[in-house]
Order: C-alpha cells, then structure tokens, then sequence
C-alpha cells in the first residue's frame, strides 16, 4: 500500500484526453489529493486541456505533455530531463496507455513508485479485465490497488459561476450537441433528427442551443434553417463556458462526445445518444440525471424516446430540487 506523503514531496498525475475522458478522471484526482495532502501534485496533459485543468484546485501545476514522437530524439530527450529533474516520488498513471507506461523507462534507474500497468510498476493495477470495466470502475479499482480507496464520482463543482456566453438565449433552453468526432459520423444522430427535435422544443416554450466546434457551425445551420428560433453557439465556447451553460441549461440531448460527458457532470439534465460505434457501459456518463439511450443504428432512432428520455432526465432533477 502507498501511504499518505507528508511533507513536500511532488507526485505526478498523467491524464492526456480525450475530453470526456479528462472529465471523467476529476473524481481519482480528487482521491489523490486526499490522499497525498501534503504533496506537490503536477498534472501532465495536452495543450486542449491545460488552462482548463489550470484552475483545478486538487493539482498544483500541469505540464503540457507536447507527445514527441519515438523519431524525435531531442524531444524525447528534453522530456526525460524534465521527469527526472523533478524529483516526483510517486506517479499514477491514469492515460494507462503505451506511450504513457513507456514514460517510466524515461526516469532511468531512480524510478518513482508507479501506479499503472507499466511494465516494472511498482503498484501495478493487475486485472486482466481491465478494458472490459467502465473507466470510473477501472480507475477506481487502480487507485485501489495502490492504497487509495473512496474515489468520489467526477465534479466540476470547482469552476466558478460567471457569465454566460454572448448570445445565450434567457431562460429556460435546452443545449443540442449535434457533433462528435469527424472521422467516426456513425456515432452521429442524423441532424434532421436533432432539427426534428429543436422543433418539438420551440413548441414546448424551450430555446434550443447548439454547440459544437467551429468546424461544427455547417451543422448548426442546418437546424437553423428549419428551426430559427434556435440559437448557435458553435465555436464560441470554452470548457468553462460549457460547465456554466450546463448548470444553466434545461436539459442537454448529445452524441457521445466530450462536451456532452462535460455538460452531464456539470450538472445537466442530459441524454447522450449511443450507437455500435461506442459501448456505454464502458464510458457512458452517469448520474441520476443522465439518460443513456442505445440504438445500433443511430438513423433508425426517432425523436419520440428522446424527447421521453430527456423529459425523465428533467424530472428527476425537479425530484431532487
């Protein structure tokens, strides 16, 4: 078993993406503080994330993880110089991922205690199952297996409240996420569905609100052309954007894609739509808020369950106050 530090030394946290991943791991890095009060806790992460994490407060600093391909000696070497100045003591692993377990071997023969599935680990997460468990479960039983246990589900109660973005509707509006990762469209609800469903919310006196990426924006006008009462912010909001106008929100209806995951942990009354492409029980968020609806074929997915999912999701939210 790890014990609790005392004292200043410095333990590291690896966590690179993608966003709903991130998210998903706020509740370890919350456990890790408990559990190492005294210590100096550095994130390593990439760039999309950093500022973001920046302002978490179970962390001290991150580091931006630049990933120098295996080619790119100077870089790899420029980042093993900055592991072994460091001095960390102990570090837990959370991408679990082979470029982040070949990391290990950069600190030479004064190796840190490691928590991972590194070759060499010093508290190495031994289930060979491990890829079959959802990742809250997996990253859970990890931490378990180096000492830390009650790891609390993840929060982004940390983000201050603030405005909102310019352009957002009053009160109450439902917040669409018609996008998701481009190269993977199957994971995608059709758009004609999302535009189907921002009318049905017109009509039920709910402001439909569309995010997205910049890239994304040809989406948004697509509903907007049918459904003009709809607003679009695509392109026009940063994470803590998204955690504001989650808490804000009536109610969220997504692909399985960061923001989405982002927007239920922020608090949101969400449905995230799965397809064949991904396995909710291994990522989908959840909560008592969350709606998990699961078609092999997202085309073939009407907006009646949707609507009923994202009506359950909002009333439970009205049963907890």
């Amino acid at each position: 078993m790890i014990a609790p530090l005392r004292g200043p030394e410095r333990v590291l946290v690896i966590k690179h993406g993608a966003l709903g991943d991130v998210i998903q791991a706020t509740g370890p890095l919350q456990a890790i503080r408990r559990h190492h009060p005294g210590a100096a806790i550095t994130l390593l992460t990439t760039a999309p994330f950093a500022d973001f994490l920046a302002g978490c407060p179970w962390i001290d600093e991150t580091w931006i993880d630049r990933r120098p391909p295996l080619w790119n000696m100077p870089g790899i070497l420029r980042l093993a110089c900055r592991l072994r100045r460091a001095g960390f003591a102990r570090v837990y692993d959370l991408q679990t991922s082979r470029r982040s377990g070949a990391y290990l071997r950069l600190f030479g023969r004064r190796r840190p205690q490691w928590s991972g599935i590194a070759p060499g680990a010093s508290h190495p997460h031994a289930n060979p199952g491990r890829d079959r468990m959802h990742t809250l479960d997996r990253q859970s039983e990890q931490l378990a297996m180096a000492g830390i246990a009650d790891v609390p589900p993840p929060s982004l109660d940390w983000v201050p409240d603030g405005a909102l973005p310019p352009g957002t509707p009053p009160r109450p509006f439902v917040l669409l996420v018609p996008g998701g990762s481009a190269h993977r469209p199957e994971k995608r609800w059709p758009v004609a569905r999302f535009t189907e469903l921002a009318g049905r919310l017109v009509a039920d006196g709910l402001r439909p609100v569309i995010l997205g990426s910049r890239g994304e924006r040809p989406l948004a006008d697509l509903v907007r052309a049918s459904v003009p009462e709809a607003v679009d912010l695509t392109g026009a909001t940063s994470l803590s954007d998204l955690v504001r106008l989650g808490r804000a929100s009536a109610g969220v209806v997504g692909n399985d894609t960061g923001p989405v995951h982002l927007l239920a942990v922020a608090g949101a009354p969400t449905v995230v739509l799965f397809s064949r492409a991904s396995d909710p029980d291994l990522c989908a968020p959840r909560g008592a808020r969350v709606r998990v609806l699961r078609e092999s074929d997202l085309s073939r997915l009407g907006i009646a369950p949707v609507a009923a999912a994202l009506g359950a999701a909002r009333a439970s939210t009205l049963l907890q106050g």
